[in-house]
């Protein structure tokens, strides 16, 4: 298989896993992992990312510091939610939200479930690690913009390694706790989260996939000939 084959291998198969086995991964794939990930671009290689990872001990202790946050105070993210979605965005964002009920039963209307389902997020869906990644907030969105680009890099060496992942923007939505949870100074922006661990393959969480836009749909070649 050539490089160009393995690497749309990965990111066909790569999806955002929402139930983990209760299983550790090894120290050395999650170094490996951050390893090959540090290697994605950075404007003036600036490299602004900076990644604290949980063991699964940590990661419980984390959870139970999120839950506990969340009854007493409102999201506060370091950067702005969407304000809204519309057109082609409202429609990708609809159609995976009714695969992900489909999939694990949830009924249209039932919003007893899908608040239920929605609070998984905050139990990183069983993972036993989470990945918090950070930039410096003097670099501002192009230094979240690199980020993004780490994260893309850790999920598909992930995926590699055979260990599944979900990169999460709720989690950020709680940044003051996160940066007094991790003792995470001021200049840090809390983008998101990855969590990651082994996939419980039988979960119906995970026996759904999302399509993606064809490349005539978003690509507007421009040429003289």
């Amino acid at each position: 298989m050539s490089a160009v084959e393995t690497l749309e291998a990965l990111l066909q198969t790569r999806h955002s896993c929402r139930a983990f086995l209760d299983k550790p991964i090894a120290h050395s794939d999650i170094k490996q992992i951050v390893r090959i990930a540090r290697r994605v671009p950075s404007w003036c290689n600036a490299q602004p990312w900076q990644v604290v990872i949980t063991d699964k001990a940590d990661t419980e202790r984390f959870r139970l510091a999120l839950h506990a946050h969340m009854q007493k105070h409102s999201a506060a993210p370091d950067l702005p939610f969407p304000t809204s979605y519309s057109g082609e965005h409202k429609e990708r964002r609809r159609a995976c939200g009714f695969q992900l009920y489909d999939a694990v039963g949830i009924e249209k209307g039932d919003r007893v479930a899908s608040a239920a389902q929605m609070m998984e997020n905050f139990n990183f869906f069983g993972a036993p690690h989470v990945a918090i990644i950070t930039s410096g907030a003097e670099l501002g969105p192009y230094g979240a913009m690199d980020c993004g680009g780490f994260v893309t890099a850790f999920t598909l060496a992930a995926e590699a390694l055979g260990i599944a992942s979900i990169p999460q923007a709720a989690i950020a939505s709680y940044a003051p706790l996160i940066r007094s949870h991790f003792d995470l100074g001021d200049d840090r922006l809390v983008l998101c989260a990855i969590s990651f661990g082994y996939a419980d393959k039988e979960h119906r969480a995970n026996g759904f996939r999302t399509e993606r836009a064809s490349v005539d749909e978003i690509m507007d070649w421009r040429s003289t000939q």
